[in-house]
């Protein structure tokens, strides 16, 4: 029996993730609804490039996969984007001449980078944005500039769809995502 996730989000506030490294900027967002989870997504791919890192934590059913949905849109890719879980990672080219998306789903790897080999991450970051969801403590060797997203939402018998979305920058590359998503 797989051992369950705990939230990171939940566990590590934003302000310990920023002191924690020292080239971080840190963005909150409220989000109302799925559709505006996905409007997000839209608006943090065009920010994005080719070589970007981002790594998803949230709960099951926070918003991780729907907020890639709206990146996969924002970037112009093929295909549904939808979760990865059983696949681990689906990669989805580009129509427009922009980077792929690499979407994975770490949930069901419990090791780290060497886990991973297989997937060639490495290989593919270069040329496109890589969308980890789970992916803390597993991916971070992969760059040391990278995008953290912490989705935070009510738990319980409650039909809040409100998420506190914290967008963590880390390394020189993200020094401007404030502006840039002004």
């Amino acid at each position: 029996m797989e051992a369950p996730h705990s939230s990171p989000a939940a566990d590590s506030p934003e302000t310990a993730v920023a002191s924690a490294v020292p080239e971080a900027v840190t963005v909150t967002i409220t989000v109302e609804s799925p559709e505006r989870m996905q409007d997000l997504g839209r608006r943090l791919a065009r920010v994005l490039a080719p070589g970007d890192l981002v790594m998803l934590t949230g709960e099951l059913g926070a918003g991780k996969t729907t907020l890639t949905r709206g990146l996969g849109e924002g970037l112009g890719v093929r295909g549904a984007v939808t979760s990865p879980t059983f696949v681990i990672a689906r990669v989805h080219p580009s129509l427009v001449e922009g980077p792929a998306l690499v979407h994975v789903d770490a949930y069901r790897l419990g090791g780290g980078l060497d886990e991973m080999e297989d997937l060639d991450l490495d290989v593919s970051l270069p040329d496109s944005v890589v969308v980890v969801e789970w992916g803390d403590g597993k991916v971070e060797e992969l760059s040391e500039d990278r995008l953290r997203v912490l989705i935070d939402r009510a738990t319980g018998d409650t039909d809040d769809e409100r998420r506190e979305v914290t967008l963590v920058g880390i390394g020189p590359r993200w020094a401007g995502l404030r502006e840039d998503l002004a």
